[in-house]
């Protein structure tokens, strides 16, 4: 559906894994990724690449998969909510995927340390996100729009990664 969304010409498209699954994995956090998060995300993702790539849209088109924040390194229960363990919101690291729309396939920006908690090289921030989204939709760096007092506000709050293109 993305990739024929994308074909008809739609600018924005987000894809929802559906069936109401949730990638809030406080609890019983292993069985539902193996189960029920991992196997269609893996598959949808590469199979959305292979289309893209197959038509001629992959290099037009930014596909970016990320959430608001990462998972904290060592795993917790809940056991009055949940049978399992999992593990709760981090926002100190976290990784991003990037394909498409003219970045650089392969490329790796940046680590944590041993145990994912914090970033050990090449720290981004969510301004570094949005300024290479913006980059990739052509955007030029000194874009702003104006308020209704024709204050201008800078879309760019950061510089783009880089690395990536």
């Amino acid at each position: 559906m993305a990739r024929r969304l994308v074909e008809a010409g739609v600018s924005l498209v987000q894809v929802h894994l559906g069936n109401n699954e949730s990638w809030d994995t406080h609890g019983e956090a292993f069985p539902h990724l193996r189960d029920k998060l991992f196997p269609p995300t893996d598959r949808a993702v590469s199979a959305l690449l292979d289309d893209l790539h197959e038509r001629g849209l992959l290099e037009s088109t930014l596909i970016v998969m990320a959430g608001e924040f990462g998972r904290t390194p060592k795993i917790s229960h809940l056991p009055q909510f949940y049978k399992l363990p999992g593990r709760d919101h981090w926002g100190a690291v976290q990784s991003v995927f990037f394909a498409g729309g003219g970045v650089r396939g392969g490329t790796v920006v940046g680590s944590s340390d041993k145990i994912g908690a914090f970033a050990a090289s090449n720290p981004k921030t969510p301004e570094n996100l949005g300024a290479t989204i913006y980059r990739a939709l052509g955007l030029p760096e000194a874009v702003a729009w104006h308020d209704q007092s024709s204050r201008p506000h800078q879309i760019y709050n950061g510089p783009p990664i880089t690395e990536l293109f």
